[in-house]
């Protein structure tokens, strides 16, 4: 699901951020990092390791970390874009911008459904999967970048749909089960023309989210074989504990917990997983802008929810909402590694946190303080406007 590269003809810029104190992988098998230097080359991460050892010659740009964590930038697996940087949900406007001062540099969009008069005739509804689909592949407030164009199923869609779909560039469904398809057979009919072609779906998990959607149980989850199981923790209204329990344990797809489901049931689903040894298919993402409002800092109130209450270390944690997610979504970010997206998020501990440090104050239930945000090698925002202020903070030294 990549962006577009730059043009070829622009000039090469090079980033260099050393002292880095922290350096936080995505990476679930090996999450933390010997290294205190990143080096960029355009929108690429082409170094990674101890400064001695790379060359950090010939900069056009470069930032003293001050000590601080370094950590891809993260990934809301689970929004409802519309229009721009504006929700009617809420009548927000900038709420994706907010979003960046809370670290997010990536969102994967699923479903445009609170386009006011959304369309549910079949030419309709790929006209706007189509519209969507451009328009934020175009617009990125701050440099957040955005998978939209994502159509909900409805009944008179066949093959040939999602194969035009597919070749008009849309590579994501919108939530099954908040269109008219709502039974496992015809769902699991159409997600599989979806996989086909080369889109990804996902499947709404637990109880009605708003007056006139509809109940998604188990046994239509597993039925339909979505390639991710969206809220497993409900949105927000979550299935018996039982039927949680039985999706980690009977589906091999992605488990996406989020912020606007139910915070138990959550924290169940990730003991699962982890009792399952597949925390690799926990995925995050808040599932707003939704009736509970927008939450710019949601993903990371998820991590600090997940590892102060779930019991799992900080920096595995943040795995979920970065290489995790972007593994399970097909993104070349949430990972740092020569080659990948180098988009980082600079954070430390808020000031006077009880915690003893950045992973310390995460486990203890704080949010990190964010001093910085990177996008495609370019700084995107300085010390976020949303997140308690970081005892340090990184600074931009040419």
């Amino acid at each position: 699901m990549a962006h577009d590269e730059p043009s070829k003809s622009a000039p090469q810029t090079k980033l260099v951020i050393r002292n880095i104190g922290l350096l936080l992988s995505g990476d679930l098998t090996n999450p933390i990092l010997d290294a205190d230097t990143v080096v960029a080359v355009g929108d690429r991460i082409a170094a990674v390791g101890k400064e001695k050892d790379v060359d950090t010659s010939g900069a056009t740009s470069s930032i003293d970390a001050k000590g601080t964590a370094l950590a891809p930038g993260l990934i809301d697996s689970h929004v409802h874009p519309v229009c721009g940087d504006w929700t009617p949900r809420q009548n927000q406007l900038g709420w994706i911008d907010s979003y960046l001062h809370g670290g997010v540099t990536t969102m994967v969009s699923a479903g445009e459904v609170h386009t006011p008069g959304r369309p549910k005739d079949v030419v309709g509804l790929k006209a706007m999967a189509i519209f969507a689909q451009r328009a934020f592949h175009a617009f990125r407030p701050g440099g957040v970048k955005i998978y939209a164009g994502a159509p909900v199923l409805e009944h008179g869609m066949v093959e040939d749909d999602f194969k035009e779909l597919a070749a008009a560039g849309v590579k994501i469904l919108g939530e099954v089960g908040l269109g008219s398809v709502k039974d496992g057979k015809t769902a699991h009919q159409m997600v599989s023309w979806a996989r086909k072609y080369g889109i990804q779906s996902t499947i709404h998990t637990g109880g009605p989210s708003i007056p006139g959607s509809s109940l998604i149980d188990k046994d239509m989850v597993l039925e339909t074989d979505a390639d991710v199981i969206g809220h497993v923790n409900g949105g927000h209204t979550a299935l018996p504990d039982d039927q949680i329990t039985a999706l980690c344990e009977r589906s091999t797809r992605a488990l996406e917990i989020v912020h606007n489901g139910n915070e138990r049931a959550g924290l169940l689903a990730l003991r699962t997983a982890m009792e399952l040894k597949q925390l690799d298919r926990v995925i995050l993402g808040t599932d707003s802008p939704a009736g509970s409002g927008v939450q710019p800092l949601g993903i990371i109130r998820m991590i600090s929810l997940l590892s102060s209450l779930g019991g799992i270390p900080a920096e595995v944690a943040i795995c979920l909402a970065t290489g995790n997610t972007a593994k399970m979504r097909k993104l070349d970010c949430g990972l740092i590694a020569p080659g990948r997206e180098a988009s980082f998020v600079l954070m430390d501990k808020a000031q006077h946190s009880a915690g003893k440090n950045i992973l310390d104050s995460i486990q203890k239930g704080d949010l990190p303080g964010i001093g910085m945000v990177i996008i495609d090698g370019a700084i995107s925002v300085q010390r976020s406007r949303n997140t308690p202020p970081a005892t340090a903070v990184p600074e931009v030294v040419t």
